[in-house]
């Protein structure tokens, strides 16, 4: 029974993300159809910005998660860090620094 979990969840996250790119496709065409830009000037400079400093933030969370791995295991005989939690880590620092960087961006009055 376990062996049969794998394949269904593929499924249904294949499906999930098929479902949230028709949707967006769907709006983005709803968008320019009703005449609004896609982006204009402050949104590129809001993206750019984030883009810019989630760089910064995940260049500083590897370099750090690569000192605590080394010294860690050599040091303080911790256990090795498997690599799917340590990519998983750096997504998740990405994508949430991402996020909070344009939300805050986008709060600012002027950039």
């Amino acid at each position: 029974m376990i062996d049969f979990a794998w394949p269904i969840i593929l499924i249904v996250n294949a499906l999930l993300v098929l479902l949230f790119g028709v949707f967006f496709l769907w709006k983005i065409h709803k968008d320019k159809k009703a005449g609004y830009p896609t982006q204009d000037e402050r949104t590129l400079k809001i993206s750019g910005r984030a883009a810019i400093g989630t760089y910064y933030i995940s260049l500083a969370f590897m370099i750090s998660l690569l000192l605590f791995i080394i010294f860690g295991t050599e040091f303080l005989n911790l256990p090795d860090l498997e690599a799917g939690w340590a990519i998983l880590a750096i997504m998740l620092v990405s994508g949430i620094s991402y996020a909070l960087l344009s939300w805050y961006y986008s709060r600012k009055g002027d950039l």
